[in-house]
């Protein structure tokens, strides 16, 4: 099979281009790695060219000689619906999980985003804590939700509590809450440990004044994870920019009956009293 013609890249290229028209991926913003089930390689295997092993930056034993589909450094969103093969590739790791070698892709030259080191750690996290369900994960700069780490502490509480309160079906969508990394130099290994540490307890991280990471199982639930919680972050800011307190919210107690109604466990640590 042709290897655009396959569904999960077909997949991967409209989630890209999704993210694009929601204005979450200015100039070459954000990336999208989606980590390739065995029966999917085996069907496009025919189209892999061998490249140089190259370091991950890291070390994932748990996903050793596995393969991924990436977004490239420095590739803009914008471009990927019209050159993929310029704008993505495929990976290869190694017998370690400590190298990578490109399979397909990137035609035009380059590596994979900078950001692979937090890709990689997330989806290692997310393979063994997940019954190995999830296989997508997800940065872009959503505008509203880099906005609130300016005005809002710091603290998975608060952003999860706040978050939850701007729309009912919040803690339905994001249950477990939402984890907080302090700002960091991006594309380090240190900000990819604080990722994937909050990734054994979440789905959702966002990267103060910088965007936010979402993990799931497929496209469609993980981009679905983020446009709603940066819908609910927009709606928050609207509420901030008309007056800095509310006359009415959800409460505790309504939080656990909505809870009970949908099936969900909401932490307590999230349902604090103001």
């Amino acid at each position: 099979m042709r290897f655009l013609d396959e569904e999960f890249v077909q997949g991967f290229i409209r989630m890209a281009n999704d993210g694009w028209r929601q204005g979450w991926h200015e100039r070459n913003g954000g990336n999208l790695s989606y980590r390739v089930r065995s029966e999917e390689v085996a069907k496009i295997k025919g189209n892999f060219q061998t490249g140089e092993w190259r370091s991950t930056g890291t070390r994932v034993p748990d996903l050793a000689k596995e393969f991924f589909l990436v977004t490239g450094s420095g590739k803009y969103f914008r471009n990927i619906i019209l050159r993929p093969e310029d704008s993505i590739c495929m990976i290869e790791l190694d017998d370690k999980g400590e190298k990578y070698r490109i399979v397909w892709g990137l035609v035009n030259g380059g590596t994979p985003t900078s950001e692979l080191a937090s890709h990689l750690m997330n989806h290692e996290v997310k393979k063994l804590t997940s019954d190995d369900s999830y296989h997508v994960i997800y940065h872009a700069h959503t505008t509203n939700v880099i906005a609130l780490t300016f005005v809002l502490p710091l603290r998975d509480e608060v952003f999860t509590r706040e978050l939850w309160e701007m729309a009912t079906e919040c803690p339905v969508v994001f249950p477990d809450g939402i984890g907080i990394v302090p700002w960091m130099v991006p594309g380090g290994r240190d900000i990819a440990v604080a990722t994937s540490k909050l990734m054994k307890e979440y789905d959702v991280a966002i990267w103060a004044h910088h965007g936010m990471f979402t993990a799931g199982e497929d496209f469609d639930s993980t981009f679905g994870l983020m446009h709603t919680v940066e819908k609910s972050a927009e709606i928050l800011v609207k509420m901030l920019s008309m007056r800095s307190n509310k006359l009415q919210t959800i409460q505790p107690d309504e939080f656990r009956s909505l809870a009970k109604a949908f099936k969900v466990t909401l932490p307590e640590k999230f349902l604090y009293k103001k």
